[in-house]
């Protein structure tokens, strides 16, 4: 990552698109679902990418997505916005083949030399995790976006799928939750510079390593949480004879961002995240006003979530630790259906 901030207001000058919510994403895909043999996974049950099997051995991971700024460094928004790309087959547990950009550029606000600090940001990550950067598409924007279309490869017996969790099995959380109100605070000029940078680190850092290493414990389901939040997420992870329960002092927070939620920094999505969880979790009596925020906080290149062994667990927290800042904990478990999906002590 570079050593200084370009304070260049880079964030202010390309925009901030809006993400569809859940509710509404849920609708709009609901007619589109192929049926073929060989579609391992496909979007029909909420998953982080889709699989394709191609042969005995190997099935083909396939993921596309896209962010506008966060951060005024054209360089380091190249390595969150590919890291959060790249992210999606992590959490299926595969390897990184291939990426493309996909780029939308505001060339009337922003130099060419902005978006070659973006593309450099972005390979620097797909090389970083063995992957190869074979071309993309550019379209001139009035806003600004970049992102990955990535390929990855898997085995067909080792797809670890987000609602395949086991009743038992406790869940860890690997990066801490935050991060949306702090970018939308990086837009208000309310953030220092060395918080900036702090939080551009997380955002940069890949799940590569942490999905790898999770491979060798017994894991029964893993997601990675984005822009539904931890509870929105944790709710596509259920299934019909699972809920989740999350142990609420157990969850790793940037302490800043809780300040922030309660002055009303807050994002449209994760507004959006609260409004369409709201019946179907169940928060216990006596929650700090900040919790209900920041469990439906959206995020941006966030953690993994994943259902495993308890004893697993402990040792798989150990060996991330540096990797994961430190934050990787168990936050709850896998229960019996209850009465809400999610319940929230």
């Amino acid at each position: 990552m570079n050593n200084e901030y370009k304070l260049t207001k880079f964030v202010q000058a390309a925009g901030c698109a809006a993400k569809m919510g859940p509710g509404d994403l849920k609708q709009t895909l609901c007619n589109l679902s192929p049926k073929d043999e060989r579609i391992l996974v496909g979007f029909d049950t909420a998953e982080d990418a889709s699989v394709y099997q191609i042969n005995r051995s190997q099935a083909i991971v396939q993921t596309l997505d896209f962010i506008t700024p966060v951060v005024d460094d054209p360089y380091v928004y190249g390595q969150i916005a590919a890291a959060n790309s790249l992210s999606d087959v992590f959490a299926m547990g595969a390897e990184v083949k291939t990426a493309l950009n996909i780029v939308g550029f505001d060339k009337k606000n922003l130099s060419p030399e902005a978006l070659g600090e973006i593309l450099n940001g972005g390979n620097e990550k797909i090389k970083e995790c063995g992957g190869l950067l074979l071309g993309g598409h550019t379209i001139e924007s009035p806003e600004m976006y970049y992102g990955l279309s990535v390929t990855g490869i898997i085995h067909p017996n080792d797809i670890i799928k987000n609602n395949t969790s086991q009743i038992g099995h406790v869940l860890v959380l690997t990066k801490p939750l935050g991060m949306g109100i702090l970018t939308t605070a990086i837009k208000r000029d309310l953030l220092h510079i060395d918080m900036i940078k702090y939080c551009a680190n997380i955002m940069a850092s890949l799940n590569y390593l942490p999905s790898k290493i999770m491979r060798k414990y017994d894991v029964s389901s893993c997601t990675d949480i984005t822009g539904f939040g931890l509870l929105g997420h944790s709710l596509e992870s259920v299934n019909a004879n699972t809920s989740f329960s999350i142990q609420s002092s157990e969850v790793p927070i940037i302490h800043e961002a809780i300040a922030l939620s309660e002055e009303n920094v807050i994002p449209g999505g994760t507004k959006k995240n609260m409004k369409y969880i709201e019946d179907k979790v169940l928060y216990m009596s006596g929650l700090a006003r900040h919790i209900e925020v920041l469990l439906c906080d959206a995020q941006t290149s966030g953690g993994l979530l994943i259902a495993m062994d308890k004893d697993d667990a402990k040792e798989y927290i150990k060996e991330i630790e540096d990797l994961s800042f430190g934050y990787a904990t168990i936050i709850g478990e896998v229960i019996p259906k209850a009465a809400k999906d999610i319940i929230v002590h």
